[in-house]
């Protein structure tokens, strides 16, 4: 059962990739997914239900991506850039080897439907381990507090996903000098805020 489950969803995501969110129709995806549109239904109850699905499968794989690097949070403190670089990296490379997650994942994120979604159903405890690096980073550097936090993580999560969508699509080349721009894009305007916290000096009382 859960591997046709797992088949719906990835033949959702291709549908898609080739027709839009809103052009995607369930017999396309049942055709994709080689079930009738009866079968595929008793899986999902509508589109709607299999959109969040899709992008619930996906987000905890992205999620995932944090779960396996080897971070030192102490990387922040002598190279801040390079600490970023050690948890942008792997993320960027997750979505250029997803071209049907990818292009779905953006397109979703930037429906109508996701806003509400977000704000109301979206499950977030697969971010543990994410949500432990951010509050690393905000201790490490108090300035990166000043910026919304929400305008914070979307300039850098959703830019990202963008950029992976226009390589996966072609619009941008597959190559390292393209990654390299993109990580300069991305960090430039954070550079002034990745600075370590200066430890308090200690006066002694006379």
């Amino acid at each position: 059962m859960e591997d046709t489950k797992t088949r719906i969803i990835h033949a959702a995501m291709k549908a898609v990739r080739q027709y839009g969110l809103e052009g995607a129709r369930i017999q396309n995806i049942s055709e994709l997914a080689e079930l009738s549109p009866g079968a595929l239904y008793r899986y999902f109850d509508s589109k709607e239900q299999l959109m969040v699905e899709c992008f619930t499968y996906v987000d905890k794989q992205a999620a995932a991506v944090f779960e396996h690097l080897k971070f030192n949070p102490l990387t922040m403190l002598v190279d801040p850039m390079g600490a970023v670089r050690s948890l942008w990296q792997p993320y960027f490379r997750f979505w250029l080897a997803r071209p049907d997650e990818t292009v779905f994942y953006h397109r979703f994120r930037d429906s109508t439907f996701f806003l509400h979604y977000n704000k109301t159903n979206r499950e977030t405890t697969y971010f543990t381990t994410f949500a432990d690096i951010v509050r690393a980073f905000l201790k490490a550097f108090p300035s990166l507090t000043q910026i919304n936090q929400d305008l914070l993580w979307h300039h850098v999560l959703t830019s990202t996903v963008m950029y992976a969508k226009y390589v996966v699509e072609g619009g941008l080349p597959d190559t390292p000098e393209t990654e390299e721009t993109i990580f300069r894009f991305l960090t430039l305007g954070l550079s002034g805020y990745l600075k370590p916290e200066k430890p308090q000096k200690w006066r002694l009382k006379k």
